[in-house]
């Protein structure tokens, strides 16, 4: 799961903005913005100050190319003197966006920086993603299956937790809790440390977990996690996710996963190794930015012990399942 992948950033976020790691695993909007209004080159300091008029005299004519609300023009006695336009970030972005846009600065939540850190450090801020609320059905049976991160924190440090699991006919086939200090080590991205809690099929098994998770160049959503559990065994898990927006509503997001093994671990239908690997494709809709129902595809792969551990329960090593769910947050 790489969650609204904005989530994971250390950054402030308003309602109507979407959260991450992730993917949290929260991805900024492909939608171009309007063209910004050109800013002509700054007159000589003499020149400006010769002639300086205040912005909103209304009977003086502009001389700047691209007239805005927010323009300051200067005059000279030199015939060709230049106008500066006022520094004003919502006209050099172009002004508001449009009513169908995704958000309302074109930003979706991932116009954070340093000096957010340094100006919204001290409020404490939170949310909880349902990222996958879904049925599934496969060559290996069909179940109901959950994907579900949240946080509450201040920039910096949060509180996090995250959990994932397939639901069967007897219960819990397989799952996991984990309790994260989420620390940030840069504008987008964030260290993990804390435990995870095995749910599901055979005995529990607690790890001592870290990792980390962010947004890579070209909006990629990645999650790379350790962990350390008793008698020595070890494991990790490797996530990455991108939205594909093809209206302001419509978004394809495709998700790969990888799980490893340090030791085999037949209690808990494990093996060594890449124990297995995930693909999925979901379409989800936006009803409202919170609320999204989705239709996909999945493919499961599990990968040496792994695979014989299935192929003696009765099941397939590659499964291919069909999925549909909803995704909200809060």
């Amino acid at each position: 799961m790489l969650h609204d992948h904005t989530a994971g950033m250390a950054m402030p976020m308003e309602s109507g903005e979407a959260g991450s790691a992730s993917h949290v695993h929260q991805h900024a909007d492909h939608a171009a913005s309007p063209t910004p209004g050109s800013v002509a080159p700054m007159s000589t300091p003499h020149e400006s100050m010769q002639g300086m008029t205040h912005p909103m005299t209304s009977d003086m004519p502009t001389a700047s190319a691209s007239p805005s609300p927010h323009s300051m023009t200067t005059t000279s006695s030199a015939p060709s003197a230049p106008a500066m336009t006022d520094m004003h970030m919502g006209a050099m972005q172009g002004g508001k966006a449009p009513a169908d846009a995704r958000s309302p600065d074109y930003s979706e939540g991932v116009g954070y920086s340093h000096m957010n850190l340094h100006m919204h450090g001290k409020r404490e801020i939170g949310m909880l993603l349902f990222d996958r609320l879904e049925a599934f059905a496969g060559d290996n049976g069909h179940g109901q299956s959950w994907e579900v991160s949240g946080w509450y924190g201040r920039d910096e440090n949060k509180l996090w937790l995250r959990s994932e699991g397939e639901v069967g006919q007897d219960g819990v086939d397989d799952g996991d809790v984990e309790l994260f200090w989420h620390h940030a080590i840069a504008s987008y991205w964030g260290s993990q440390l804390g435990m995870r809690h095995d749910l599901g099929e055979g005995p529990s098994r607690d790890w001592a977990a870290f990792g980390v998770e962010g947004l890579a160049p070209y909006w990629f959503a990645l999650e790379a996690t350790g962990y350390l559990g008793s008698s020595g065994r070890t494991a990790a898990r490797l996530r990455a996710s991108y939205d594909v927006l093809f209206t302001q509503r419509l978004v394809l997001e495709p998700e790969l996963e990888f799980n490893f093994y340090g030791k085999d671990d037949p209690a808990r239908r494990t093996g060594s190794g890449v124990s297995d690997a995930q693909l999925g494709l979901r379409l989800r809709y936006e009803v409202r930015r919170e609320l999204a129902p989705y239709l996909g595809i999945l493919w499961v792969r599990r990968f040496g012990k792994t695979a014989d551990y299935a192929r003696a329960d009765g099941q397939h090593a590659f499964d291919q399942q069909v999925v549909a769910g909803i995704r909200i947050w809060f």
